[in-house]
């Protein structure tokens, strides 16, 4: 899963809109996101996505670097939540752009919780 043990999270002031742009330019991490839009804490263990856990580290590396993610370590599991109001702070708006889009595109729909049915 990577070392995020030390891991850096850009403070809000830090977080630019490319860089946040950029993060969601990939379908598995704006389904991430949409998993993530609960506000709740969810272990890395109960993501549900069709790539392999190198990938999945990676793509939650990509999103806690360009601050839309926070990644909190407990022992030897891994934590993940989304950054709403810091993104809401920042880029007002723009997070529901994109979790509005995503649903109505049905961009990221193949991400989702372990305990979800998957989808077709």
């Amino acid at each position: 899963m990577g070392s995020v043990k030390h891991a850096r999270h850009p403070i809000p002031d830090e977080i630019t809109l490319i860089d946040v742009m950029g993060a969601l330019n990939d379908p598995i991490r704006v389904g991430l996101i949409r998993v993530l839009a609960d506000d709740r804490e969810h272990g890395w263990g109960e993501l549900r996505v069709p790539v392999a856990k190198s990938t999945l580290s990676h793509h939650l590396r990509v999103l806690r670097d360009a601050g839309v993610t926070r990644t909190r370590q407990e022992g030897t599991r891994c934590f993940v939540t989304l950054r709403s109001d810091d993104l809401n702070a920042r880029f007002p708006g723009l997070l529901n752009a994109v979790l509005d889009a995503a649903h109505r595109d049905d961009v990221g729909s193949h991400v989702g919780l372990a305990d979800d049915p998957p989808t077709a």
